[in-house]
């Protein structure tokens, strides 16, 4: 199935999980005829730029669980409502008009974009209207006070921080016995950076060496060069945190000078939407929450990506959103106060979703601690080949 086709499915699956939401929500069928006022959830997502790839799951999971949840009575009695608005590849413009446009429609907490640098626009609408403000899978520790101040108490990512996600990618590489790295940073995005650099600090502190730094940008046309870097230096593995069209270009780049080298990756590099025909992508690994691939260890994961044909595994961080903001809203008494969610948010330690543990700190508002999935691709076939959790979150 092509990309595009994917996306139709997403688009025609998201359809259906609104009908449903709004079915349970408003009483249609009878049930919750004099329901309490719903819990408004607004959501601003990119429906087909860059981020499509990994707010399209996320969504498509969410709005499953949120039907789910609703037909066991809510929360607290209230039905959960989600409203959607498309930032058009996070337009910042349109960004910044949809997250008014949700606030508008009487939303009690805002979601946004997977990725915090393009989220910004939403988040500072949300966070001046004084909501929680939630990313299913925003990877960074900006998420929170360290980029947008004494606000930013208010904003949360069920994402993995890439301090812990790097860190767990340098505690897989050095157990299968990779001594010496080569990196690759795209320097478009934190996240990226962030996540080869925590690499570097944690697999450095358990003995690895580094044997190349190169890097390069989404949209600079300098990846091409970074791979003939690499090409002339020997590694025991590859390692970079890269998505889009950079993806294809780095693995397709080396593999076609023969390179065989491991390629590790972060979350932006999981899935097979991306995987180019010909040379076929072999020894090429990613750090993920979940497979999509039918063989997660989580019983309940399988059902879920096969009922959504998900192709990446952050899908389960939008279910996992979904039951943290629910948790928070139960133990704060029923509250939707966005600076009361916040403060319990900031106590989770260990609150278990369908993504696995999720914990919040002071520190850290993105989530730490949690086990990673490992996928492998090897003829353009992906497969889950094992765990793994940082036991380490280094200071970058």
């Amino acid at each position: 199935m092509t990309a595009r086709k994917r996306w139709g499915a997403f688009t025609a699956l998201l359809a259906v999980g609104a009908l449903a939401v709004a079915a349970v929500g408003t009483g249609v069928g009878g049930s919750q005829t004099n329901a309490a006022a719903p819990i408004v959830i607004g959501w601003a997502f990119d429906g087909k730029g860059n981020m499509a790839p990994f707010d399209g799951p996320a969504l498509a999971a969410a709005k499953i669980r949120v039907a789910q949840l609703n037909a066991k009575g809510g929360v607290m009695g209230r039905p959960l409502e989600i409203e959607t608005c498309d930032t058009n590849n996070n337009n910042p413009a349109k960004a910044k008009s949809c997250a008014a446009s949700l606030l508008g429609k009487g939303a009690h907490v805002i979601f946004t974009t997977c990725d915090v640098d393009f989220a910004t626009p939403v988040v500072q609408e949300s966070l001046k209207a004084g909501k929680l403000t939630i990313a299913p899978c925003i990877g960074t520790d900006q998420m929170g006070p360290k980029r947008f101040g004494k606000a930013g108490k208010l904003a949360f990512s069920f994402g993995n921080v890439a301090q812990d996600e790097g860190s767990a990618m340098a505690e897989y590489a050095y157990r299968r016995g990779w001594r010496t790295a080569s990196l690759a940073t795209n320097t478009l995005l934190v996240y990226f950076k962030n996540v080869v650099q925590a690499f570097e600090k944690r697999f450095t502190q358990l003995g690895g060496k580094i044997a190349a730094r190169e890097s390069y940008a989404t949209g600079a046309n300098n990846v091409n060069t970074a791979v003939s870097r690499l090409n002339g230096r020997r590694a025991d593995v590859i390692v970079t945190s890269t998505a889009f069209g950079e993806l294809p270009a780095l693995v397709s780049g080396l593999r076609s000078l023969g390179n065989r080298t491991p390629i590790l990756n972060s979350w932006a590099g999981d899935g097979t939407y991306w995987l180019p025909k010909s040379p076929q992508v072999t020894d090429y690994y990613a750090v993920t929450y979940a497979s999509a691939f039918g063989d997660d260890p989580n019983k309940a994961v399988r059902a879920l990506a096969k009922r959504l044909k998900a192709f990446t595994g952050g899908f389960v961080a939008g279910s996992a959103a979904i039951d943290g903001v629910a948790t928070a809203i139960r133990r704060s008494g029923g509250s939707t106060n966005g600076a009361r969610l916040a403060a319990t948010m900031e106590k989770f330690r260990k609150v278990p979703t369908l993504s696995g543990l999720v914990s919040f700190s002071p520190q850290y508002h993105t989530v730490f601690g949690r086990q990673y999935r490992v996928i492998k691709i090897h003829n353009n076939r992906a497969r889950y080949v094992g765990a793994v959790t940082a036991r380490v979150v280094p200071k970058i």
